[in-house]
């Protein structure tokens, strides 16, 4: 076993806080990644602080990794020493179901393998990518593109895949009307992504704070669902609404800003269920749908797709001495975009 450098946390209420952490053998499949840069997440914070469920600790989050390969197996194929190289949501599935023989990992039926507190099929804990290294599969770690930085490229493994996944399966391009609700972290890029898609893309934010933003960033328009006024200018408008938000919303009111046959995606993750009156759905056959981050196949789709137009995430790189700081400006709104840990200071 490797023990490695990391931040961890050791209770749902205690400061995360530098330890180490044990990462397996290589084994004939496996690569070694060399972290260079971790994404801050907010499921991150939802994990560690035991909303989602029991939690064993000590657990280092992040599943937004990206590095370099420092080692490979005898048996991989895929990566090489000194490949730039990245690491998403999931580390490994059943591989047999039907989810995963169609390259949906991430519907696995026996359930995904996640980066980080999960059990490996090895048997190991898995531990994310507050760390200096991490070993996977090689078939879950993916290329990232010459064309992208690898800090700018760390969210797109979570927050650029949750945002195009249902932007390409809702078949968002040119002619269609997309909404996102929320500008954040997963916000600002289902806006670059759409906007590069050829979608017409509006921004429904609780104020026009960050208006220059969305419409720097692509959006075509941006409105304040603050204000009542909103929801009837804009009712039966919109071809496809994300909702990015990790809170609740009146579901009823934003469902009535799509057109006939219109569709509303929660990829946003609240704590609290939603509800709904099933009228909002009928009356122009509607759906409510969700969808979680993309398999590996269109992860790496994705990022080709971002090399191709030009597209990272906007970041704001830290130090690992700042990632408490940062949970705590995660929580009140005060990031733009995505928090990016800059690995190199753990050591």
């Amino acid at each position: 076993m490797l023990n490695v450098k990391a931040y961890a946390a050791t209770s749902p209420t205690e400061p995360l806080a530098p330890t180490t952490v044990e990462r397996r053998d290589v084994g004939p499949h496996d690569v070694l990644i060399e972290i260079r840069y971790a994404g801050i997440c907010h499921s991150d914070i939802h994990t560690v602080r035991g909303e989602w469920g029991p939690v064993t600790y000590p657990l280092a989050p992040g599943h937004e990794i990206v590095g370099i390969v420092a080692e490979v197996g005898p048996e991989v194929t895929r990566h090489a020493v000194g490949d730039r190289v990245g690491v998403g949501c999931m580390v490994n599935s059943c591989r047999e179901c039907e989810a995963c023989r169609r390259g949906e990992e991430q519907y696995c039926a026996k359930g995904m393998i996640g980066a980080y507190g999960a059990v490996d099929v090895d048997g190991t804990l898995t531990q994310g990518g507050y760390s200096t290294h991490v070993v996977v599969t090689e078939d879950f770690v993916v290329r990232i593109p010459e064309g992208l930085p690898l800090d700018a490229a760390a969210p797109l493994l979570c927050a650029g895949i949750t945002t195009y996944s249902p932007l390409r399966h809702w078949k968002a391009g040119p002619g269609s009307r997309v909404a996102v609700v929320g500008l954040g972290g997963l916000g600002h890029m289902a806006v670059k992504l759409a906007h590069a898609m050829g979608a017409e893309v509006t921004v429904l934010s609780q104020s026009l704070k960050k208006r220059d933003d969305g419409l720097r960033l692509g959006a075509d328009h941006y409105h304040a669902t603050s204000d009542p006024g909103t929801f009837e200018r804009l009712a039966g408008t919109f071809d496809l609404i994300i909702n990015t938000v990790s809170a609740g919303i009146d579901l009823d009111a934003f469902l009535g800003l799509l057109a006939v046959d219109g569709t509303l995606v929660n990829v946003g993750a609240p704590a609290e269920p939603l509800s709904l009156n099933v009228f909002s759905l009928l009356m122009a056959r509607k759906s409510f749908a969700g969808s979680v981050i993309g398999g590996i196949r269109e992860t790496q789709e994705m990022l080709d797709f971002c090399a191709e137009h030009g597209l990272g995430a906007e970041i704001e790189v830290i130090p690992a001495a700042k990632i408490n700081e940062a949970y705590e400006r995660v929580l009140a709104s005060d990031v733009r975009y995505r928090f990016v840990i800059d690995v190199a200071t753990l050591n």
